[in-house]
């Protein structure tokens, strides 16, 4: 191995457990807060938990196998298998984060209507719509034997060694990608952009009130007046940070790995096999971000956090002062 392949290896180690402790913490959170099991927006972060943490265990080790080894982890119908959850478990991540910005556009453009127009049954129809559109198209590749090991990738994955199916499986690729990738950022960009819209101009009107009871107080404090100001340049930008991440980190971590897959399919254009690596780890390094990006820098979810550590704390201190009272209860001399 040189330097190269031993720091992309480096980097996938990283990857697999960051994702996993990640992914493994907010499945603790879901299961521990009864709050974030009746909300709507629950149900998508634990299908999209769940799809993460598959990922991580099934595809991730095996991809770390094969840039070690450089050769197929397992046999033919071995890898047609993992080929074939992770075309399932990546369109369906997609599509379920394109089912929290539905969410949430639902929640901002409409507020007054959301519980009528989001209920847990509409979740459940529009995870099921997730499932079925990533089955179809894993289910098709795996039976027109479009699944194997792809060295570029060092993965198995999408891959069409026989020349005879070149056609179909190019027409193939484009539609998954467009139906997954592409349509996923489409459905993000069009709700997360009109979450912003409506973001600013709830902003916009709060500046108003905001200057207007500024003028009304003319005793107030300079640095109060100061303060009021900046709060108000911090809320213009936490709307745009916060859409600005979930739209930048889904085109830095799949852009780049679907843009690889569709230039394959022009043999005259040369890839290199590290890049293949590269663009095959940042889309894992999606699995890892999402657990921070849509759930545990929220408020609700570290509240959560907080609440397991204090309580295992307490429980720890619980059992080291009752062991200690039975230590010198057995030290302390008995009269005969």
């Amino acid at each position: 191995m040189d330097t190269a392949e031993v720091i992309l290896s480096v980097l996938v180690v990283v990857i697999i457990i960051v994702s996993l402790l990640s992914n493994i913490l907010v499945l603790i959170c879901f299961l521990y807060n009864p709050e974030i099991r009746k909300q709507v927006p629950g149900l998508f972060n634990l299908n999209l938990t769940f799809c993460n943490l598959l990922l991580t265990v099934s595809n991730m080790p095996l991809t770390l196998v094969g840039l070690v080894s450089k050769a197929q982890p397992g046999g033919d119908g071995f890898c047609q298998i993992v080929g074939f959850l992770e075309t399932f478990l990546s369109t369906n991540s997609m599509l379920s984060m394109a089912a929290l910005s539905i969410d949430r556009w639902v929640a901002v453009v409409f507020p007054l209507r959301y519980h009528s127009k989001m209920r847990h049954k509409d979740a459940a129809f529009v995870l099921g719509y997730t499932w079925a559109h990533s089955m179809s198209f894993s289910t098709v590749a795996t039976c027109l034997s479009w699944v194997g090991y792809h060295r570029l990738y060092a993965s198995c994955t999408l891959s069409n060694p026989r020349a005879s199916s070149r056609t179909q499986f190019v027409i193939f690729t484009v539609f998954f990608h467009s139906f997954t990738f592409l349509l996923s950022l489409i459905v993000l960009c069009v709700t997360y952009l009109k979450v912003l819209k409506v973001a600013r101009f709830h902003c916009k009107r709060i500046d108003v009130i905001t200057m207007q009871t500024l003028v009304l107080l003319v005793d107030i404090h300079p640095s109060v007046r100061q303060r009021c100001l900046e709060e108000q340049k911090r809320r213009r930008q936490r709307a745009t940070r916060k859409i600005s991440t979930f739209i930048g980190t889904f085109m830095l971590c799949f852009a780049p790995y679907v843009i690889t897959r569709i230039v394959e399919l022009f043999p005259a254009v040369p890839i290199n096999p590290h890049w293949g690596i590269v663009s095959k780890c940042l889309a894992y390094s999606k699995a890892a971000c999402d657990p921070f990006v849509y759930s545990l820098l929220r408020n609700q979810y570290r509240k959560t956090c907080a609440d397991i550590t204090n309580r295992l704390l307490k429980r720890s201190s619980l059992n080291a002062s009752g062991r200690g009272h039975e230590s010198q209860g057995n030290s302390i001399p008995t009269v005969e």
